[in-house]
């Protein structure tokens, strides 16, 4: 026969177990993730081939008229800036007018690549487009553009019109179609997560889903390392 006096005592006990044995079970279970497939970032259908197979490659795909590219630029150098070892930013133009107008602006980065004038002439094509209400619609505007930064047009024309650069832009065009792309800026971690401003809610948190999605990528390497 159970001492009434006694019950209650042996009844914190068996609380105080069991609360134990919840607390045990949760420091075993891996924490929910913080962002969730499908509502903050897509896994692309295929993999799409990246440049930089022994690194982490995050892609930004970008349109120098755009005008949220345009304030998503300093957020994005900033954040390249602590990028670690592993990681390596990449840039790919966006190109799907019918008209033809941003491919021409995608020539305008790869040439300024090839020249090796990329650091000035990435900015001078957003603040034409954004803050000085140019078109750069043509080759003369984008020579003069060019010719402002130091590169003589000459040598703007050689690379313009060279087999190198405009095979980047075609490369750059295919590259868009099988990331799937709706609208600039978005992002492209390993050629197979593609993050959306849409999805994401904010520049910021694109770049946190950028974070995430790295992390998740490094982790699956070291787990694949014989």
């Amino acid at each position: 026969m159970i001492d009434r006096e006694e019950s209650p005592v042996r009844h914190s006990v068996l609380l105080a177990f069991f609360a134990a044995f919840l607390l045990a079970a949760g420091c075993n279970a891996e924490p929910p993730p913080r962002f969730a497939e499908g509502v903050h970032y897509q896994v692309l259908p295929e993999p799409v081939p990246t440049a930089h197979p022994d690194k982490i490659e995050v892609t930004e795909v970008f349109w120098y008229g755009c005008g949220h590219c345009f304030h998503f630029e300093p957020l994005l150098e900033r954040w390249a800036e602590r990028l670690p070892e592993d990681v390596v930013l990449e840039r790919s133009p966006a190109m799907w007018d019918r008209g033809g107008l941003m491919r021409l602006h995608g020539a305008i980065y790869y040439t300024a690549r090839a020249l090796g004038v990329l650091d000035r002439i990435h900015p001078a094509a957003f603040r034409a487009l954004n803050v000085e209400g140019k078109r750069l619609a043509s080759e003369e505007e984008i020579a003069a553009l060019f010719e402002a930064q130091g590169v003589s047009r000459e040598a703007f024309a050689r690379a313009f019109h060279s087999f190198a650069v405009q095979a980047a832009v075609r490369q750059a065009e295919a590259r868009q179609r099988a990331y799937r792309i709706q609208g600039t800026p978005e992002l492209i971690v390993e050629g197979r997560w593609r993050i959306a401003a849409e999805m994401a809610g904010s520049h910021e948190r694109m770049l946190e889903i950028a974070d995430f999605l790295i992390e998740r990528a490094r982790r699956e390497r070291v787990a694949q390392t014989p």
